[in-house]
C-alpha cells in the first residue's frame, strides 16, 4: 500500500488513501491538521494529512511513497493524538515477491492466454497470464493483489474471461526496470531468488 505525498505540486499535504469512492459523493470531517473523507454512507476512505512534514520526515518524498511500520506507527501516534479513533489496520505484507510457476494450462476461451498456479510461499495463486513465455518451473516476479505498479496502475483481482485471476505475473518493462528487452514476455528470475521473497527494484 502507498501513500502520497507532492509537496511541490499540492503542498504540505500526506494523502492516505483507504479505498475508492464515487468522488461526487464524499464528505470530509476536520480535526485539526487531519481531514477525513468519507463516502456518503459514512464509510471511510482516507484522509489528508496537512502540515505533513511538521509530523513525519517527508523532506526527500516525492509521489507515491510504501507505507511502512515505521511510518503506519507514526500515523496512528497522531491520530491518538488528536483523538481519532481509527486502528488503521492495513496489509503491509510485500506485493512485489518471487513465484514458482508449479503449473501452465491452456485458457479455455482465449488462446493467447495461459491459467497458471504460482507459488509464492505462503499461497498459491491462480493468475492468468498472456505472456508467450510463460512456463512451468519458472521463477517470475508477481505483483499480488494490492500492488501498485510504477505506472499508476493497481492490481486487483479480477476474471480474464470467466477465469478468476489473483496477481499479474510482471515484465521487465512493467517493472520499470532500465534496459528492459523489447521483445514481449515475463521476466525470468535465476535459481538465486527464493520463492516467496519480496522482490526490490
Amino acid at each position: 500500500m502507498d501513500v502520497f505525498y507532492n509537496r511541490q505540486g499540492i503542498g504540505d499535504v500526506l494523502i492516505l488513501p483507504i479505498k475508492e469512492g464515487n468522488r461526487y459523493e464524499l464528505k470530509q470531517e476536520t480535526n485539526g491538521d487531519i481531514t477525513k473523507i468519507t463516502s456518503a454512507d459514512g464509510e471511510v476512505l482516507g484522509y489528508n494529512i496537512f502540515h505533513a512534514s511538521t509530523y513525519f520526515q517527508l523532506d526527500e518524498k516525492n509521489g507515491a511513497i510504501p507505507l511502512e511500520e515505521s511510518l503506519l506507527a507514526e500515523i496512528r501516534t497522531l491520530f491518538q493524538r488528536k483523538g481519532i479513533d481509527d486502528p488503521l489496520e492495513f496489509d503491509l505484507s510485500p506485493k512485489f515477491v518471487v513465484g514458482f510457476v508449479k503449473s501452465k494450462q491452456a485458457h479455455e476461451n482465449a488462446d493467447k492466454l495461459s491459467v497458471c498456479q504460482i507459488d509464492v510461499g505462503e499461497e498459491t495463486l491462480q493468475i492468468v497470464c498472456g505472456a508467450p513465455n510463460i512456463d512451468e518451473g519458472q521463477k517470475v516476479v508477481v505483483a499480488k493483489v494490492g500492488a501498485t505498479m510504477p505506472s499508476g496502475m493497481k492490481i486487483k483481482a479480477s476474471e480474464l474471461r470467466g477465469v478468476p485471476s489473483h496477481g499479474m505475473v510482471c515484465s521487465q518493462k512493467e517493472l520499470g526496470l532500465p534496459d528492459a528487452p523489447k521483445e514481449k514476455g515475463i521476466y525470468v528470475l535465476d535459481d538465486t531468488y527464493q520463492i516467496g521473497e519480496e522482490f526490490t527494484f
